[in-house]
């Protein structure tokens, strides 16, 4: 166990060397809300911008960022964790010159993960060697332990929604957990799949009647990406809508998007964000009772 902690010491100092690190938490509650199709543009927008950017496909048991961009992977995140090889050895190239982090599919195993393998996911993070100035990560659907800590150990979170009442009502419980149980007040919203700047208002003005209402969470519409058939032409082609069709309502929005994310601000310290992220993603939260001692 000593040993353990150790390594675990060891691995965050070497972190600390690495520049600033900008992570994004792309999450939406909801299964089939674009998120990932959002995450993989954003990517590669913000990619043409001049960003080294890296994506962390987090859906750990059911991953699909690989599948979407046509890319054959013959390693994963799993190999990692059982000490086969380093997270540098398992990232593969994508649009503009993105890096992934590939997770695996049909692994159970993987979205519980043991406290050994949380220790080597801290140590493979601290040892990467690859230079990044943006990590999105991209979650699974739902509200499991891991998306939750996924999105409180980010500096920002990215919420994911459509005008369907499913996907208001799941957005807004994850908004409601990740704000009562784990400190996380603000959240940006990108209105995905519209028909209009205004229906995107509208299911913002939806979702903040509610959370304003009942919740101490401050949202922002960052985005209202329409509905595009050419997103789905592009999905088709395993290719993102950013470079296959770059003029299309759907690319020129998340354009928009990837622009506006470049201005949020930036990590305070250097080297420490990614450091923090890996921290907080395996650290339980304190909750009110937990102060108390009850």
């Amino acid at each position: 166990m000593n040993n353990w902690f150790q390594d675990q010491a060891s691995g965050l100092r070497l972190m600390q060397k690495t520049s600033r690190v900008q992570v994004i938490s792309i999450t939406g509650g909801k299964g089939g809300v674009g998120k990932t199709n959002i995450t993989l543009n954003m990517a590669s927008a913000m990619a043409a911008q001049g960003k080294r950017v890296m994506v962390l496909d987090a859906d750990l048991g059911l991953a699909n960022v690989d599948v979407l961009l046509g890319i054959r992977v013959t390693r994963n995140l799993s190999h990692v964790l059982r000490g086969e090889c380093t997270l540098d050895e398992v990232l593969v190239d994508g649009p503009q010159g993105i890096k992934i982090i590939p997770a695996t599919s049909g692994n159970k195993s993987m979205t519980e993960l043991s406290p050994l393998e949380h220790v080597s996911l801290i140590r493979a993070f601290s040892e990467m060697l690859t230079p990044i100035d943006i990590l999105l990560v991209d979650t699974a659907a739902g509200i499991s332990d891991m998306v939750l800590s996924f999105s409180r150990a980010a500096q920002e979170v990215v919420v994911v929604v459509c005008d369907e009442p499913t996907s208001i009502t799941d957005a807004y419980a994850l908004i409601k957990i990740l704000s009562r149980d784990y400190g996380v007040f603000r959240f940006k919203i990108v209105a995905n799949m519209v028909r209009s700047q205004r229906e995107g208002q509208e299911l913002f003005a939806k979702l903040t009647r509610v959370t304003d209402r009942f919740l101490d969470a401050a949202l922002e519409l960052v985005a209202c990406v329409p509905f595009d058939g050419n997103l789905r032409l592009a999905v088709r082609r395993q290719a993102l809508v950013v470079n296959q069709y770059p003029t299309s309502p759907s690319a020129m929005a998340i354009k928009l998007l990837a622009v506006k994310a470049l201005s949020w601000p930036a990590p305070q310290r250097a080297g420490g964000h990614l450091q923090f992220f890996i921290e907080n993603l395996l650290t339980p939260p304190v909750v009110e009772s937990d102060v108390r001692g009850e």
